[in-house]
C-alpha cells in the first residue's frame, strides 16, 4: 500500500484557523464529554423513575414503564435521533417547530436528549433487576417501621439496588460515550466528526482515526477507573464487589 504516513500532521495548523489538528481533535473530545455526561444524567434520572414504576404493584405504573422501555429499547438510536431532529419539529405547532429549528446548538441538545432517552430504557431494566434481587424482608421491614412507599425506595431499596448494579451501569456509561458518535449524522461535530474533518482536510485518514481511537480509549479508561473506585467505596459485604 502506497500511503505516506505523517505523524507530524497533528502539530500542523488546521484550515479552520483554530490551532493545530490536535487542537481540532481535542475540541471534539470536549464536545463528546459534554454530550455524554448530559446524556448520562438524563438516562440515569429518567431510567430511575421508569425502573421504579416497573417495580410498583400498580398496573398503570407498570404499564407506563413497560411502554417506555419497549419504545426506546426496540428502536435503533439512529432512527430516534432522526425522529427528534427532523420529524418532531414538523409535527409540532408551527411556532414550536420553528423554535426548535432555530434553537442554538440544536444538534448538541438533540443528541444529548436522544441518547439519554435511548439509554434510559437500559438503565430502567437494570434497576428493576437490582430491586428485584433484593430480599423481600427489606421492603417488609420498611413497612413494619412505618415508612411510606416513597421513603422505602429512597432510603432502603434504591441505595442498595444502585450498589448492586454499579458494574453494569459502568458498561452503560461507556456505551453512552460510544453512542454519542452517532450524533454526527445530525450535524454534531464531536470527536468522530472532527477526525473525519481532519482526514478530509489533510487526507491523513489513518492518523486521524488512530488519534480518535486513542482519545476514546483514554476517556473510557478514566471512566472505568473512576467507577471502580466508586464501586469499592460504596461496596457492601456480600453484594458483588463487597468483601
Amino acid at each position: 500500500m502506497n500511503y505516506n504516513w505523517n505523524w507530524h500532521i497533528f502539530l500542523e495548523p488546521n484550515p479552520m484557523g483554530t490551532g493545530t489538528y490536535l487542537d481540532l481533535l481535542l475540541a471534539g473530545l470536549v464536545v463528546t464529554v459534554k454530550v455524554s455526561v448530559l446524556a448520562w444524567i438524563i438516562a440515569l434520572v429518567s431510567g430511575t423513575v421508569i425502573g421504579v414504576l416497573r417495580t410498583l404493584p400498580s398496573r398503570t405504573a407498570s404499564w407506563i414503564g413497560f411502554c417506555w422501555v419497549e419504545f426506546f429499547r426496540n428502536m435503533p438510536l439512529l432512527v430516534q435521533l432522526f425522529l427528534w431532529f427532523f420529524v418532531l419539529p414538523e409535527l409540532l405547532p408551527k411556532s414550536a417547530g420553528l423554535w426548535m429549528k432555530q434553537l442554538p446548538n440544536a444538534p448538541f441538545w438533540t443528541a444529548a436528549i436522544g441518547v439519554g432517552l435511548f439509554m434510559s430504557a437500559r438503565v430502567a431494566v437494570q434497576l428493576q433487576a437490582g430491586i428485584g434481587s433484593l430480599p423481600r424482608g427489606q421492603k417488609q421491614a420498611s413497612t413494619a417501621l412505618g415508612l411510606t412507599t416513597v421513603q422505602t425506595y429512597r432510603y432502603v431499596l434504591l441505595p442498595m439496588a444502585f450498589r448492586i448494579i454499579l458494574p453494569p451501569l459502568t458498561s452503560e456509561f461507556l456505551n453512552t460515550i460510544k453512542n454519542s458518535a452517532v450524533a454526527i449524522t445530525i450535524g454534531l461535530i464531536e470527536l468522530t466528526g472532527e477526525a473525519r474533518s481532519m482526514q478530509e482536510f489533510s487526507f491523513q485518514v489513518f492518523e486521524a482515526f488512530t488519534a480518535a481511537t486513542v482519545l476514546y480509549l483514554l476517556l473510557n479508561f478514566v471512566v472505568v477507573t473512576a467507577m471502580r473506585l466508586l464501586e469499592r467505596y460504596v461496596a457492601i459485604p456480600g453484594y458483588i464487589t463487597g468483601k
